[in-house]
């Protein structure tokens, strides 16, 4: 009953969010909908609706499933690479095959984000000191050096301003032919959900998860390429919210604890709802200009990040 009283609440808001705009439209205009409102909801209202909340849900579930196979609170994709490698990516598709599709940007974009992630994994698996504080400043490092080449090569082939598309996370161009790669998400969701218990038992450790007769390489495989694939297709369709996939999953663990199976609706349903409310926040402070959401969710993820740190890195320690 609770669940169903969350996610009516997220209807509830995103129906609102729908009548946020300088173009004015009202709840009763849908009784008697002009065309040019009409087309307004169809073609950008709507859509941007949608791939908030699938935007919000896929980074938050990447998230908790990073930290679940990296047994660190505070790995996620922002944290570990991830994002910035598949920046990497749709800079070379862009560099290699200037007339590619979408699809094989995302292709790209996956590929590199793969590669990134299992370079933290295997950074990860070197280091000694394994301080929970300690691992995420390795892979913000190791995600800065990537973001620095990106940087490099998109000024040396003066693509500076199509690379900043993906440097930070913006709703305000999302309008119908241009989210529904969002779409692929919803599988993927499905999938990470059947895995939920390997994922759960993976995180106990590799020797604990081998003793119980778990494929543990074999899931640990599968977590990373659910989590490259999900932030490949947000950062291609949105652009980077960064610390998103690091604080949801975060409140949610110290919430109802480290069961993955049972906290994958509510980490879908708060990331949402974070980034909806972010995004209303984003459009209404300065109202009628509109503050992207990369740049909202970056502000108030930081200040909840530094919070996380300061509480303590005993409190994350597995």
């Amino acid at each position: 009953m609770k669940q169903m009283l969350l996610w009516l609440l997220l209807v509830v808001i995103g129906f609102l969010s729908l009548f946020i705009g300088v173009q004015e439209v009202s709840p009763l205009d849908l009784f008697s909908l002009q065309e040019d409102k009409a087309k307004l909801l169809l073609l950008s209202r709507i859509p941007r609706v949608l791939s908030i909340v699938l935007a919000g849900a896929s980074l938050s579930i990447a998230g908790l499933i990073m930290q679940q196979i990296a047994r660190n609170k505070f790995a996620s994709p922002t944290t570990a690479g991830t994002e910035d490698a598949a920046r990497l990516g749709i800079l070379v598709a862009i560099l290699l095959f200037p007339q590619a599709s979408t699809m094989q940007k995302m292709l790209m974009a996956f590929g590199f984000a793969l590669a990134g992630t299992y370079g933290f994994m295997t950074i990860l698996n070197r280091v000694k000191y394994k301080d929970a504080v300690f691992v995420p400043l390795v892979g913000l490092m190791f995600g800065n050096l990537i973001g620095a080449f990106t940087t490099f090569l998109a000024y040396k082939y003066d693509l500076i301003q199509n690379i900043s598309a993906w440097l930070q996370g913006n709703f305000s161009l999302i309008m119908k032919g241009r989210y529904e790669l969002l779409y692929l998400s919803v599988p993927l969701v499905i999938v990470a959900y059947l895995y939920a218990q390997r994922f759960t038992l993976a995180g106990m450790g590799e020797t604990f998860a081998v003793s119980l007769g778990l494929k543990y390489k074999h899931v640990v495989n599968m977590g990373l390429v659910i989590v490259s694939l999900l932030s490949s297709i947000v950062i291609l369709t949105v652009g980077k919210i960064p610390f998103l996939s690091l604080i949801i999953p975060n409140f949610v663990t110290l919430l109802r604890g480290d069961n993955l199976r049972k906290n994958l609706p509510l980490t879908a349903w708060l990331g949402a709802m974070f980034v909806l409310v972010c995004d209303i926040f984003g459009r209404l402070v300065i109202y009628p200009y509109e503050i992207p959401i990369g740049l909202t969710v970056g502000v108030i993820g930081s200040g909840i990040f530094l919070y996380l740190l300061v509480r303590g890195p005993k409190a994350y320690e597995t």
